[in-house]
């Protein structure tokens, strides 16, 4: 028995853990790191699976959770990446599947055919086998000697039960008993991959049969077409030009901060259209696909951002504000991966200019609401990262800037928004909804609305000119 005593009875080795524990055995070198492979693929297909299903997913709140999951999980898969590469010399085999059992398991919940069947399998199949992996992780592992990897393990069980808490609160709204009794045999299919695959950190002695494929017998084939739930009944709609009113200088600016929101609230297409990039762009390092998903979830946040501003006001959106998806699906379905990264850099060169961010952070700072303010804060913040993220991922497939800015443009010129086709075909009317939202906001001003800017009305034919002429393309 050790007679050791630290200084004054201050915690010895720097509070990590007690010498008792710090003695006891635990994982060995190649062990740690065989298991730290499995949560590395484990992140990354859970990253897949949340990036390939938000942008067909139609509830809202689903697909904004989705982007801010896969960020998570981009994140978790560079942590245990770069742990491994400190344990190992290279080549350290992280694009190795390291069981096709587990690998089943994740390809039958990439192809769940409903919304029921994905929630089911992410948040009560996938990462609860994911926490208890990582929590024996701790607990078989020596705390000092692998305190890196006790440390990576840790971040990532901090924020995997924000990611249950979401999950259990979605399967309680969403899913009842009949998609129980619907989903019961897939769901212990799913348990039956994970056995045969000996759990998934490869602890347990696998089971000896596997079960045949249900859902992914064929390969999964993503689907790039955005969708939207109820609460957006005109998704077509094109009416409302928001640009075209924050450059009006007759306007004031509180009646442009709801524009500002209607933008915000807008970028929903902005995950739909980064989504269908990263999923048809194989083979790239993954700090670019770290990256872009840190965009995405950045452009779900404006998204929310939008949300809750038109909730401050007391305005019910889904009723007064038609978002619709009209870009996202023009891109996705008019344009391959790197034109669609063409457009987004093209039209985010046009954001770092006076008359861009800091011309929206300007309006909310001069119409006395606090919120508009801070949203365009940060929001001006956050493009400027993604600025960065362009140049670091986009730019530097061409020559020099002012070449990669002209593929944008002419890949943009490219996109044909069939607004005219669309009111023809009955998808919408192009309803002039902003009267009705600017009177509701007057109300909640306590002011009368202004004549001019009630009378406001116009169509998206003016945009790509007001794009042009931000960015100084010709």
């Amino acid at each position: 028995m050790s007679s050791y005593q630290s200084y004054r009875n201050l915690p010895p080795l720097a509070g990590i853990c007690t010498m008792a524990e710090a003695m006891a055995p635990g994982l060995s070198v190649e062990e740690c790191v065989r298991r730290l492979k499995r949560y590395h693929y484990a992140f990354k297909r859970l990253h897949e699976i949340f990036t390939a299903r938000l942008t067909a997913e139609p509830v809202y709140e689903l697909k904004m959770a989705f982007s801010l999951h896969a960020h998570l999980c981009a994140e978790h898969v560079a942590a245990f990446r770069k742990r491994v590469g400190e344990m190992r010399e290279p080549p350290l085999g992280l694009e190795v599947v390291p069981d096709p059992n587990l690998a089943a398991f994740f390809d039958e919940i990439l192809s769940a055919p409903t919304t029921q069947e994905l929630l089911a399998a992410l948040y009560e199949k996938a990462i609860p086998a994911l926490k208890a992996a990582l929590q024996r992780h701790v607990k078989d592992t020596n705390p000092l000697a692998d305190q890196p990897s006790v440390r990576v393990c840790r971040f990532a069980l901090l924020e995997l039960e924000d990611v249950l808490r979401f999950g259990t609160a979605s399967l309680s709204a969403l899913v009842d008993a009949a998609h129980r009794e619907k989903m019961a045999d897939w769901l212990e299919l799913l348990d039956a991959f994970l056995a045969a695959a000996g759990g998934l950190d490869g602890v347990s002695p696998p089971s000896p049969k596997p079960p045949d494929r249900h859902y992914s017998a064929a390969p999964h084939k993503y689907d790039s077409v955005p969708r939207r739930d109820s609460r957006f009944p005109d998704p077509y709609n094109m009416a409302v030009n928001a640009e075209v009113f924050l450059y009006e200088p007759g306007f004031p600016p509180e009646p442009k901060t709801l524009m500002m929101f209607y933008k915000r609230l807008r970028e929903i297409d902005v995950p739909e259209m980064m989504a269908s990039i990263i999923m048809e762009t194989p083979n790239k390092p993954w700090d670019y696909y770290r990256d872009m998903s840190r965009q995405l979830w950045d452009e779900a946040r404006h998204a929310m951002m939008g949300e809750v501003g038109f909730e401050n006001l007391g305005i019910d959106w889904p009723k007064k504000v038609m978002v619709n998806f009209t870009w996202s699906l023009a891109l996705n379905s008019q344009l391959k991966p790197i034109e669609r990264h063409a457009v987004l850099y093209f039209i985010e060169q046009g954001l770092m200019p006076k008359n861009g961010k800091r011309y929206e952070w300007e309006i909310g700072r001069a119409s006395n609401n606090p919120l508009a303010a801070l949203f365009q804060d940060y929001d001006w913040a956050d493009e400027v990262l993604h600025a960065r993220i362009g140049r670091e991922w986009y730019l530097r497939e061409f020559k020099n800037p002012q070449e990669a800015v002209r593929y944008g443009d002419e890949c943009w010129s490219r996109v044909l928004m069939n607004w005219e086709a669309w009111r023809q075909q009955g998808l919408t009317q192009h309803r002039n909804w902003w009267p009705e939202l600017y009177r509701d906001a007057c109300a909640h001003w306590g002011i009368e609305p202004d004549p001019k800017v009630l009378a406001y009305a116009t169509t998206y034919q003016a945009i790509r000119a007001d794009l042009k002429e931000l960015t100084g393309s010709a």
